[in-house]
């Protein structure tokens, strides 16, 4: 797996819309605005797939194109608008991760709703 340089990618797109004078327009709104679209885009090519079919999209070299040109546009601007916004993308998620570990424990485990102690038995940690 590659490691993703979240900075240097950001640092790329900013030179890229900086060159065409695209900044103005790269404002919180219409970059949210863009990742919708794209993700949008995304989804289009699943529309009417089957699971199955859509299991196997990226055996189709045309479609398997077309989801990887969508996938780095979604990324694209999810970057542009972390940066426009001051958001560690990374550290957003591995917050959120951390977050729904702890609202979604797993079956099975201590933390989890159906393993919890009854009202009658003690709480020695509370």
């Amino acid at each position: 797996m590659n490691q993703l340089d979240v900075p240097a990618l950001q640092r790329r797109l900013a030179a890229f819309a900086a060159a065409r004078d695209w900044q103005p327009y790269h404002t919180p709104k219409n970059l949210a605005a863009a990742l919708s679209v794209e993700a949008s885009e995304l989804l289009e090519i699943f529309q009417w797939l089957t699971p199955e079919q859509s299991a196997r999209v990226m055996t189709d070299p045309d479609r398997a194109h077309r989801v990887t040109d969508e996938v780095a546009d979604v990324l694209a601007y999810l970057l542009q608008l972390c940066e426009v916004l001051g958001i560690d993308a990374l550290a957003a998620l591995s917050a959120k991760i951390d977050r729904n570990e702890l609202r979604f424990p797993v079956p099975g485990s201590p933390k989890h709703p159906n393993n919890s102690p009854t009202d009658t038995e003690s709480h020695s940690s509370e």
